[in-house]
């Protein structure tokens, strides 16, 4: 039997003449996140290789567009068409009440993943869950790693002030992990005895080619006083990575530049030294637990329900990833 992908409204309607059918609508918060976008794709392959002869799986998937009240629209469509779990990425996390009450009065489950309700919201039904990471911990990894490989390379320090001169991207304004990734990168580059010396932290919304842009003014205030570049993610710091690229520097007058979430396009840049670490958010196992537990959520089984945190929480590790280990990551 063959997973049907649908990618219209709704995540279609019932088949009587069907045996079982588990329906599951995803919703992301942007169509333009390419993280997100690898973890819904993995996401459908792993449901497809959990469709049975008795049973079959359809998958709607759409985005928020960023903007809240349209995810909200989406997520009630999906409900209408029939879903029977849901899987969102929402835009806002501090605004899901409307969601959660459509999912309540029409008992469909929800899997939150990546973007975390607040705990408050989260317990206002048994049938809500959260698939996604610690925030802090990998602040806290991408600080070790930039601190590890300052010590090792004190050429790091250009002008030899003793301090290394940098600069912040940070994600979406009021964002958790903006927040806990740009405070625990650089507080636990502190504790780790390297001197900072902030030149500016710039928003840049998770988005490469804002990062770019930011980075190219960046470099054309402060040349090439720039020592590291610490990025909330991969895309930002490979947007810092093209603006280089495309600067009158060569690589070896560029900063170190450092990202978080293991994507496949960063990793070849840590493998070619243009940057110098990433976090690896294990999209893949994130992927693997979001369709065990739709299924086990459809069937009425405990299995995997039973090991969450809470009865509700799976929280998936980071890695550190450096020119020592890269390859092993780009193997997944």
């Amino acid at each position: 039997m063959i997973l049907l992908i649908f990618t219209c409204s709704g995540c279609g309607n019932r088949h009587p003449e069907m045996k079982e059918a588990l329906h599951v609508g995803v919703v992301t918060y942007t169509q333009g996140d390419p993280f997100i976008n690898a973890m819904t794709d993995k996401l459908k392959e792993n449901l497809k290789s959990m469709e049975t002869e008795d049973m079959k799986i359809i998958v709607s998937v759409k985005n928020g567009k960023d903007d809240q009240q349209a995810q909200n629209e989406t997520v009630e469509e999906m409900i209408d068409a029939g879903c029977d779990v849901l899987c969102i990425n929402l835009v806002d996390r501090t605004v899901p009440s409307r969601i959660i009450k459509l999912a309540k009065q029409n008992h469909i489950p929800v899997i939150f993943f990546n973007r975390e309700p607040v705990r408050e919201d989260l317990l206002q039904w048994e049938e809500l869950y959260y698939v996604g990471c610690d925030a802090e911990q990998s602040g806290i990894m991408e600080g070790e790693i930039a601190a590890d490989y300052i010590k090792d390379h004190p050429e790091v320090d250009k002008n030899q002030d003793g301090k290394i001169q940098y600069v912040l991207l940070e994600g979406e304004a009021g964002h958790q992990d903006t927040i806990s990734r740009t405070d625990y990168s650089v507080k636990t580059l502190i504790e780790e005895g390297v001197q900072l010396e902030k030149l500016s932290y710039q928003f840049a919304d998770w988005n490469r080619g804002q990062a770019e842009n930011r980075m190219t003014r960046l470099i054309s205030q402060y040349e090439d006083g720039i020592e590291l570049v610490i990025s909330n993610n991969d895309e930002m710091a490979l947007g810092a990575v093209e603006a280089y690229r495309k600067s009158e520097y060569v690589p070896s007058k560029w900063p170190v530049i450092f990202g978080i979430d293991g994507l496949d396009s960063a990793l070849e840049a840590v493998k070619s030294g243009e940057m110098q670490g990433t976090v690896y958010n294990d999209k893949e196992e994130q992927a693997l637990e979001m369709a065990r537990l739709s299924l086990e959520i459809f069937r009425g089984e405990n299995v995997y329900r039973s090991q969450l945190k809470e009865g509700r929480y799976y929280v998936s590790q980071y890695q550190r990833v450096d020119s020592s280990n890269v390859d092993d990551f780009l193997k997944h």
